[in-house]
């Protein structure tokens, strides 16, 4: 063979490779047996995780926005029993571990219907009584969940509290982790400790950019643990991820995000949850378009649906009440993508139904909508006139802050 030869197809190979790693499918941290069977071996094993727990890879083409109800694939805890590995217990947290319950509802403790394991819940008003009480049953914890990327998205509130406990008694954590979908920016402000609550926990924006694996990594390195302690934690990362990735989820995250274009719109329109607008809960495309009643005759808002009870929204906003509105299903992938969070859908609907009680009632002068900002500011500059772009410039120097702590955590490139 000849040098000319040799080089060619050192070159081909070179190429080969690289198109191989281009197309290669994003992989979750529990695809890696081989990483974290030896650290759960002969040990009783609890897994924190939900219907989102398989082992199904990710595809970066988004042909089809809409998310399967039912995922495909082998989920982790039949996985891990095939091996013979010794499950203890699954933790479950808001929607349960088949996913079917609505927001906010507590889900009682119980048996998983397919293989007998005992399930306990990790979210409700005893989530830490809960979590007292279940650490007597595992020697170590496996977390595999998939998170959406935003601050009132609840997962990470659970996996937080779950981390203080076995902080306390002793137990290690091992993260599986998996691809933030919205993980390519940070948006938002940051948390004002008087608005902590179970929809934020944290002193971090509303998209903060994080995989739950960096977030645990950040929790143990910021001393935001209990008594500052220091959870024993490993994290299993994902393959083939970078944090500038598009890519479409293999199932739905709980069951009111059906497409990705409800995991795009969702940081733009949670805002509008217990305000006079629905978010057409109780229909095919929550947080695909929005609505009220009062927005009747209000140009713009010709769009019409009506909510309906169905599972996940056993009693929506507005129940068989035509609401009118705005259909952002029109809006291109690329659109969402670059509008990242988008106010103006609050500041419009706001200003065209003009009722003092617009944003609800306050418990203790603290607003749902100040609770899911983290902070009063956003609702009163809005209430004072301001605009989206004065309203966003006033939250740019929290985000810059955060980045440069962010960047000590993180696992994948940005």
């Amino acid at each position: 063979m000849t040098k000319k030869s040799s080089r060619l197809i050192l070159t081909a190979g070179i190429l080969l490779l690289i198109c191989t790693q281009l197309n290669a499918e994003i992989l979750p941290g529990n695809t890696d047996f081989d990483s974290y069977l030896p650290l759960i071996e002969g040990k009783r094993t609890a897994i924190f995780t939900n219907i989102s727990g398989i082992l199904t890879p990710y595809s970066e083409k988004i042909d089809d926005e809409s998310l399967p109800e039912q995922p495909e694939g082998e989920h982790i805890l039949d996985a891990l029993l095939e091996r013979g590995v010794n499950v203890s217990c699954v933790l479950t947290p808001e929607h349960g571990f088949r996913g079917d319950h609505d927001a906010g509802t507590v889900v009682s403790d119980g048996k998983d219907s397919r293989t007998g394991v005992k399930t306990i819940s990790l979210y409700g008003v005893d989530a830490d009584y809960a979590l007292g009480k279940a650490v007597k049953e595992f020697d170590v914890v496996l977390v595999d969940i998939q998170d959406i990327g935003l601050r009132f998205y609840t997962y990470y509130v659970t996996m937080m509290r779950l981390m203080n406990v076995c902080a306390e008694n002793g137990k290690p954590v091992i993260i599986l982790d998996r691809p933030n979908p919205n993980g390519y920016y940070v948006d938002g402000p940051l948390l004002d400790n008087r608005y902590r609550s179970n929809v934020g926990a944290l002193r971090i924006p509303v998209v903060h950019g994080l995989t739950l694996g960096e977030m645990a990594r950040m929790m143990n390195g910021e001393g935001w643990l209990r008594g500052k302690r220091k959870c024993d934690l490993h994290v299993i990362p994902c393959k083939n991820y970078s944090h500038s990735m598009k890519f479409k989820l293999n199932c739905r995250p709980s069951p009111n995000i059906k497409s990705m274009r409800a995991v795009y719109l969702y940081a733009s329109l949670c805002y509008f949850e217990n305000t006079l607008v629905s978010v057409a809960r109780g229909t095919e495309y929550p947080f695909e378009m929005y609505g009220s009643p009062l927005l009747k005759g209000e140009r713009g808002y010709e769009f019409k649906f009506v909510p309906k009870s169905m599972t996940g929204a056993k009693d929506p906003q507005y129940m068989n009440q035509e609401c009118y509105g705005h259909d952002l299903r029109q809006l291109t992938l690329e659109e969402m993508q670059t509008n990242r969070i988008n106010i103006s859908y609050l500041i419009r609907a706001y200003k065209a139904i003009g009722q003092r009680n617009f944003f609800g009632r306050s418990t203790r002068g603290r607003y749902w909508i100040d609770l899911l900002f983290g902070t009063d500011r956003v609702r009163k500059m809005i209430q004072a006139g301001k605009t989206e772009d004065e309203i966003k410039k006033s939250w740019e120097k929290d985000i810059n802050e955060f980045k440069e702590t962010r960047r000590k955590y993180l696992i994948y490139d940005d």
